[in-house]
């Protein structure tokens, strides 16, 4: 099979390939985004194609600040791009606030000498990669900020940065048009633009990266390693797509591509097809909002079918099904040990006797007392997991073990932690 976008690996190079970064800005205040819900609007960057998304907390209060700190959370939850976040980060506190809620980066304000005297206190803790400085006179710059430091947010000339080569740097700029935009990207110094320019949910992001690569600059755009003349279409001149959530390989749906409507998708980032029955060009969720957004595509060894792995916006299925295979024509009863769906099924039992009490029910029990007794039961089993590790049955770790991470589940859905903030966090280490 053959893969369409660029491995996590060629996404770590990518400044030495100097791929240009469209980033919006997200002002906060009040857990709010220009008054907008700041969780919708993050996830429309996020899937429609944003590279990174720069969050200033406008606080006027450390009561304020934990509201737009909660927001982050909900942010970097259902987004999949860097959040970058600077503003109200008056204390070591601050900044440790910031990244774990899930920010890839605090941005550290030069303007601000509190902030310049914490940092080299906050690199060494959180280490250098999870710091940024947002600078504005080239005066602020010291020899020293690369080794405290990964990323320069840049507000000061939109046509020249003194330091453009020791670090990354975003320019922060007041660029209202896709000239404008193309114009500091231009710059060799410059990594991308951080602009409100993109801070509304009709920014096409997508197109204004076909604009800027058509004018010779490298952008994360969807190129395909094969042209639509190797495939192998049938008589139609089509090739089937078989469509997969790309979270849980859930199978959604079937569909067809003609050349048009393949490389409409890797245009747009959203999976096009063609309609047999109306013969013409279709978005999915062009009417329903029921979106499916590209990533990854890949080739069958006959190079005539089309897996698709997406992110998909509500159901797949006109029907309102999530998947268009919601039908049984057989089933043999069978035992699920696939670790993430265990996880997943036994944490959602749990998380429904949370909100569904069952008389009897241990869960409840424990949820019932309180955190300090499902704290008391998560140290209790750990302590005899590590009492079972000493013994070279491997059966004892076993059981064991269950009991942990059933106890750890239980947490979980006490303090909202889901399994995939986990294994994103994991992802992400």
């Amino acid at each position: 099979m053959t893969r369409v976008l660029p491995t996590y690996y060629q996404r770590k190079a990518v400044y030495k390939m100097k791929i240009k970064h469209l980033v919006p800005v997200m002002p906060v205040r009040n857990g709010k985004v220009n008054g907008q819900d700041g969780v919708k609007l993050a996830g429309f960057y996020s899937d429609n194609g944003a590279d990174a998304i720069l969050v200033f907390d406008l606080s006027d209060s450390d009561e304020e600040h934990e509201k737009n700190i909660l927001l982050l959370k909900e942010m970097a939850r259902r987004v999949e791009i860097p959040i970058y976040a600077g503003g109200h980060i008056r204390r070591v506190e601050d900044v440790k606030k910031i990244l774990y809620a899930g920010c890839q980066k605090a941005v550290l304000n030069y303007g601000r000498s509190s902030n310049v005297e914490m940092t080299e206190e906050v690199s060494k803790r959180f280490g250098q990669e999870k710091i940024a400085f947002s600078i504005s006179d080239a005066a602020q710059y010291t020899d020293k900020l690369p080794e405290y430091g990964s990323m320069i947010f840049w507000s000061g000339s939109d046509s020249s940065c003194p330091f453009g080569e020791k670090m990354p740097v975003i320019s922060v700029s007041s660029a209202a048009t896709d000239e404008d935009i193309i114009s500091v990207l231009s710059n060799k110094w410059a990594d991308g633009i951080a602009t409100a320019y993109f801070s509304t949910e009709v920014a096409d992001f997508m197109s204004l990266k076909q604009k800027c690569a058509d004018r010779g600059l490298q952008m994360d755009v969807l190129v395909s390693s094969l042209s639509w003349d190797q495939f192998r279409p049938n008589s139609d001149g089509l090739v089937p797509v078989v469509v997969q959530d790309y979270r849980t390989d859930e199978v959604l749906m079937l569909a067809y591509m003609n050349e048009e409507a393949f490389y409409t998708t890797l245009k747009l980032g959203r999976m096009t097809y063609w309609s047999r029955s109306r013969q013409e060009l279709w978005t999915k969720g062009m009417t329903s909002g029921h979106f499916q957004y590209v990533k990854q595509l890949s080739i069958d060894c006959d190079n005539d079918t089309i897996l698709a792995k997406v992110s998909q916006v509500g159901a797949a299925c006109h029907t309102g099904n999530r998947t268009c295979f919601y039908r049984d024509l057989v089933k043999k009863e069978f035992n699920n040990v696939n670790p993430l769906e265990v996880f997943e099924n036994v944490y959602q039992i749990i998380k429904d006797r949370k909100e569904h009490p069952k008389e009897g029910s241990y869960t409840n029990y424990l949820f019932d007392k309180g955190i300090d007794k499902i704290l008391k039961k998560v140290g209790e089993e750990c302590t005899e997991l590590v009492i079972a590790a000493k013994n070279p049955d491997p059966e004892e770790i076993k059981y064991e073990m269950s009991d942990f991470l059933y106890h750890a589940m239980v947490l979980m859905v006490e303090r909202g932690v889901t399994w995939e903030d986990i294994t994103e966090e994991l992802a992400n280490r």
